[in-house]
């Protein structure tokens, strides 16, 4: 009998994208092979006129496509525990790693999760490191052979100028990860891209490539710095960009910017309306339409038209509905010329953005680092790091209250402070994902004098401090409520550690005819199945990153009443790691209350015992089937 068997691979991306096209159009996929021709003639393309065509290409496009496709194969992400911050209860993550394999392994379980990402890319100025792709091989030994990594094993190379694919080499680091950033995007979901002028016509391209042209949705202008540099030979640059692109613009919601005291300020209500506070709107506008053109008598006898060249905003009739809802204003007098009283409980509460931002409202570089500075006891030890009220913003306009946000270049994880920061503002509960390679810092810099000796050590201390800022201003807020005053919440401000490392499972234990390789079980029956220095958590861990829908943040619990290595995790999935599996053991298993909706064994726990197999397979598989409905096919019994 043929077993489930927990996949090896983690992603199969072009299968994926077979059964959407499929699903689009079923003419097109026959026998699970796509049909171009018949494709194209549902795309209405029925005659190949003009092989030239208007897109963007470069050299080095097509391994990049590839590159977005090809899976990450025996590698896994480690639980660091240590590193880690109120573990049994936070909803954030933050990930040590290359980006681009990182986000190949969210996949799985993110996809279609993701509401906001916020990304600051290298800028690509000949001095910015860009990532090596190389996931194919077993280990680091050979990419630092070859070149293509640093000693430390981190995938990174500086892109100078000097090349002849200087621009190329950026894109072709851009895209496979754009790509795979597009499919943990909700429907609703939205992505921010930092850039400056190096490559802000590249980055345009390659998000109208990937994203479609129609979902972009705006090129912000933010204003980072506010002195000249005098040494600048022409221009001093005190901008940088910020392009904002949908998943699908069509279901996109835009909050708008919370409004100020100051503009609430403008409503007051000198005619004791029982509506509340309104403001007075101009009732001409132009230019002129001849029929809004009409004489309006002033409540002191006054006849008045519209100015030249004017008309009146609202037609006749609809003027006189207005004068009887008492919504015109001719001034204290009643001599006034008329006007549109405009009430705050009718405005738009989100105030609709523009696409200049003032350092004044949302920071500048400057400050970002005196923050940050101050954060560390005076101590700077990240350059150029984003302002929290620039993320602020960001979060603001696309983000709801228990939205989940990704930084896949997370940098001194500044989009994690912000993300604390607005949830202790506004009572959210939004939650983040932060991915960063573990880029060292320089020898003779602060940072790795102080034991930062890469950007990781940083965001992820400079996470623990912002949180506990955070909670000590809220308690010292809280103490000194007034009678009846409500307490505010604090956020959750904790965070799980993963990191990138090879796997930790023996998959290839099987020969051609799929029967479990005995001659391979020479050690321990842990050591057959696992690798040297594993642990249960790493193998629970690494189980759960080929399942679907299953968050890095859930619960992880030891189930002690059944066995001492047998976890429940997220509440549903159960991993059974004993070395031997027994009747008595099942009948435990059988009898959980609720019931979890998967269950995983090692194959090698069965022994050679093939009946108590079939028997755990049907019994517990007809058990699951009965609680969910035969229709989840992926709540099953599976081996590794």
């Amino acid at each position: 009998m043929d077993y489930p068997k927990v996949p090896q691979e983690i992603n199969n991306i072009v299968e994926d994208n077979v059964k959407l096209l499929a699903q689009i159009f079923p003419s097109a996929v026959k026998d699970g092979q796509v049909d171009f021709e018949a494709l194209k003639e549902e795309l209405g393309q029925f005659e190949e006129v003009d092989k030239e065509k208007y897109e963007l290409t470069w050299a080095g496009k097509q391994d990049a496509k590839k590159k977005a496709q090809e899976d990450v194969y025996n590698r896994t992400l480690k639980y660091i525990k240590e590193d880690s911050k109120n573990p049994e209860t936070t909803e954030n993550i933050y990930i040590e790693g290359d980006n681009l394999e990182v986000l190949k392994m969210l996949r799985p379980n993110y996809y279609g999760a993701i509401k906001m990402i916020y990304i600051d890319p290298p800028y690509n100025t000949g001095n910015d490191f860009v990532y090596n792709d190389n996931f194919d091989m077993s280990g680091k030994e050979s990419d630092i052979t070859e070149g293509t990594r640093d000693d430390e094993g981190n995938p990174l190379q500086k892109n100078q100028q000097s090349t002849n694919r200087f621009h190329a080499n950026w894109l072709n680091m851009m895209y496979p990860r754009l790509k795979i950033a597009k499919e943990l995007l909700t429907d609703d979901g939205v992505i921010f891209i930092s850039i400056d002028d190096n490559e802000v016509e590249n980055l345009k391209k390659i998000c109208n490539d990937v994203l479609g042209e129609k979902n972009f949705i705006a090129c912000v202008i933010w204003e980072r710095a506010f002195s000249p540099v005098n040494l600048k030979k022409h221009f001093s640059e005190s901008h940088d960009y910020i392009i904002c692109y949908a998943k699908n613009i069509d279901n996109l919601t835009c909050n708008g910017l919370p409004r100020s005291e100051e503009a609430n300020d403008r409503y007051s209500n000198p005619d004791n309306d029982p509506r509340g506070n309104w403001a007075s709107a101009d009732l001409s506008v132009g230019p002129a339409i001849q029929s809004n053109i009409y004489e309006i008598t002033t409540p002191s006898g006054r006849k008045v038209f519209p100015p030249s060249g004017y008309s009146w905003r609202l037609n006749k009739e609809r003027y006189f509905e207005f004068l009887k809802d008492d919504r015109i204003w001719f001034g204290d007098k009643g001599n006034g010329v008329p006007r549109i009283k405009r009430f705050l409980s009718e405005v738009k509460q989100g105030i609709t953005p523009m696409t200049i931002w003032k350092h004044q409202d949302v920071g500048h570089s400057q400050k970002a680092s005196q923050d940050l500075k101050k954060l560390f006891d005076n101590n700077a030890y990240f350059t150029y790091p984003k302002p929290i009220e620039l993320i602020k913003r960001l979060l603001e306009l696309y983000s709801n209250s228990d939205s989940l946000i990704l930084d896949f270049f997370s940098g001194s994880a500044t989009t994690a402070h912000a993300v604390m920061q607005l949830n202790a503002e506004d009572d959210g509960n939004r939650k983040f994902i932060m991915v960063q390679v573990a880029e060292e810092t320089d020898k003779n810099s602060e940072s790795y004098k102080a034991g930062y000796q890469n950007i990781c050590e940083i965001g992820k201390e400079r996470i623990r401090r912002a949180g506990e800022k955070i909670k000590q201003e809220i308690e010292a807020a809280n103490a000194q409520l007034k009678l009846g005053e409500e307490p505010r919440q604090v956020p959750d401000i904790g965070f799980k550690v993963f990191r990138t490392a090879d796997t930790n499972i023996k998959w290839n234990l099987y020969d051609a005819l799929g029967q479990l390789d005995t001659s391979a079980m020479t050690h321990t029956p842990d050591l057959a199945d696992f690798t040297m220095g594993f642990s249960d958590i790493d193998v629970v861990y690494e189980v759960m990153l080929r399942q679907k829908d299953v968050p890095l943040s859930s619960t992880l619990e030891t189930l002690t009443d059944i066995s001492s290595r047998t976890y429940l995790y997220g509440s549903a999935y159960l991993v059974c790691l004993e070395t031997e599996i027994t009747e008595k053991l099942i009948d435990k298993l059988a009898a959980l209350d609720p019931l979890p909706i998967k269950f995983v064994f090692r194959d090698s726990a069965f022994k050679d015992d093939i009946n108590l197999k079939d028997e755990t397979f049907r019994r517990l598989k007809n058990l699951i089937e009965r609680n969910s409905g035969l229709a989840k096919k992926t709540y099953t019994v599976e081996f590794i």
